[in-house]
């Protein structure tokens, strides 16, 4: 083994793998909405598509989820870091984080889940029931029904890094507060013999 590779608690490892974007999963049910961060995102199907997003049975998010059906899940960019980091902080049992934060709203076009403004992206998702996987785990599958990007940095299916654009970055959460921005596109050349 390399001299520079170390062991890596098991508590950390999935560290290693989880820097992909952060998004704020919201959700709202008879009049209670929240929003909250998760670290743990992916798509897991193209057509139609579908997505898993890791929301603790615990949390008032997935009390509201398993009400409603529904979530949203907004994908901020580096200029709302501050606020992603403060509302994985606090519960919404406690506190209306959508007033205490100032985060200004819109609702979603199929669904009416609560959308951030100034994110670079949000997709509206319907629950879909897998109760082995939620009932043993915290992940909730989800039918994306409607979405919308922010054309300065997501066009015509891809996402456009630039200098121009870097506050629409997506942030990726490394655990304990601290982030990386999404940076730079690089393309890739063929090899030979590929």
């Amino acid at each position: 083994m390399d001299a520079f590779f170390k062991p890596v608690e098991l508590a950390h490892a999935s560290r290693l793998v989880n820097h992909g974007p952060t998004v704020l999963v919201t959700s709202a049910h008879q009049g209670r909405a929240n929003v909250m961060a998760a670290a743990w995102s992916m798509p897991v199907e193209f057509t139609p598509p579908r997505i898993a997003v890791v929301i603790d049975k615990r949390t008032f998010t997935r009390e509201l989820v398993a009400a409603s059906g529904a979530f949203g899940l907004c994908i901020p960019g580096a200029s709302l870091l501050d606020l992603t980091y403060a509302v994985g902080q606090v519960s919404g049992r406690k506190v209306d984080k959508f007033a205490r934060f100032g985060l200004p709203l819109r609702t979603g076009p199929v669904l009416g889940m609560p959308v951030v403004e100034g994110c670079a992206a949000w997709l509206e998702c319907r629950l879909i029931p897998e109760p082995h996987a939620q009932d043993a785990y915290d992940t909730c599958f989800g039918e994306v029904v409607a979405a919308a990007a922010d054309s300065r940095i997501f066009d015509r299916g891809h996402w456009n890094y630039r200098e121009d654009n870097t506050e629409l970055h997506g942030i990726h959460h490394l655990g304990g507060g601290h982030f990386v921005r999404s940076s730079g596109s690089v393309q890739a050349r063929p090899l030979p013999g590929g």
